[in-house]
């Protein structure tokens, strides 16, 4: 199940920094706006503390996490929704990202230029925001001029997609929210889906702090504030620490993490916060050859979490043997999992859960 995530906010707010963090310095990261013109895009191993556990005890000969692409789109200025800064093809990239981090400036340094001479994060999540809502209005009302020209020849479909785009319009211009805060039926979602509406994807916003602001202060309350206004997550990181652990060894990241008061790293937060925006799950497969990291859709059955690793196991499927991930850490591995009863058999139907660990039996 892959995930592209389109890392956007205003310049120089620290997103080519997060996207080197994530992909190993694939991003120049310049002290002035549009340094990114084209857009870098990376796959990111997500690391996974608790994978690494598992990998521990399972004395597995490799670790495999989950990845993810990630997507690190030019900023965006005032007046993008008309061609400003780089305008539509800024728009234009982020309509292909699955979901949207926000990265939000909330750290103090002068010699790192404003795109707007000074602002709060309030300020500059507003504006982000303002811009793909007024893109999404102009979208809306040539698509629902379309729409309702269409439905006077008695095209149904022409006739949803104007009342679904007329609801759209008013909750855009009337109340200015993102759309995915628009209550919408699943008829009504699926007549708007080839519109690419952009604040209809789900998004979390990344609050981009100093290493002594990464426990949180004015500025990231400001920014979790503002992201719990539309239901949204909100993960606090120091970007510029966090590109420099990527090149550090486990002993020095540990070291690091241990001085800035963090149990783990913050791209190991962004990850699973990246995974529930967008809907999907992580379970576990460990043994000697490997453990890794697989994802798939919430509420995904362990048939579907089989056939994920392989056609033939969804085919083969006989049953799933399951541990949940706290159970396996706490008895000291698979051995004493098993003797303790915290090893079930599970059926085709099962539901997957966050972090279970599945052994799959089949007839193959």
């Amino acid at each position: 199940m892959g995930l592209v995530c389109g890392i956007v906010g205003l310049p120089n707010a620290g997103k080519s920094t997060l996207f080197n963090a994530l992909t190993a310095g694939a991003a120049a990261a310049e002290n002035y706006p549009f340094c990114t013109i084209e857009p870098n895009a990376g796959i990111a191993e997500l690391a996974d503390a608790r994978l690494d556990k598992i990998a521990e005890l399972a004395n597995a000969a490799r670790t495999i996490y989950a990845p993810a692409e990630f997507v690190d789109i030019a900023g965006l200025v005032r007046g993008a929704s008309q061609n400003a800064g780089l305008g539509n093809r800024f728009l234009a990239h982020i309509r292909e990202a699955d979901g949207i981090a926000h990265v939000v400036r909330c750290f103090d340094e002068p010699h790192i230029a404003h795109v707007e001479g000074e602002g709060t994060p309030a300020d500059d999540i507003a504006t982000v925001n303002t811009e793909l809502a007024l893109a999404d209005l102009a979208t809306a009302e040539k698509a629902f001029a379309k729409a309702q020209k269409q439905s006077r020849t008695g095209e149904a479909e022409a006739r949803r997609q104007a009342a679904a785009c007329e609801k759209c319009i008013a909750h855009l211009s009337a109340e200015g929210k993102a759309l995915r805060t628009l209550v919408l039926d699943e008829r009504e979602k699926e007549s708007l889906r080839e519109l690419h509406f952009l604040t209809m994807k789900p998004a979390l916003y990344v609050a981009n702090t100093s290493e002594s602001g990464i426990r949180g202060n004015a500025k990231t309350e400001e920014a979790k504030r503002a992201a719990e206004a539309e239901g949204a997550e909100t993960v606090i990181i120091c970007a510029r620490a966090e590109a420099e652990m990527a090149e550090w060894n486990p002993e020095e990241r540990a070291e690091l993490l241990r001085d800035m008061g963090a149990k783990e790293s913050g791209l190991a937060r962004l990850a699973r916060a990246a995974f529930a925006m967008m809907g999907l799950t992580t379970f576990f497969t460990a043994g000697k050859k490997e453990a890794r990291a697989w994802t798939i859709k919430k509420g995904a059955t362990a048939r579907e979490a089989a056939g994920v690793i392989h056609g033939d196991f969804a085919r083969a499927f006989i049953r799933a043997e399951v541990c949940s991930c706290e159970d396996y850490l706490q008895c000291g591995g698979e051995a004493k999992a098993k003797a303790a009863g915290k090893i079930r058999a599970e059926g085709a139907e099962y539901t997957v859960q966050e972090a279970d660990i599945i052994h799959f039996r089949t007839s193959a």
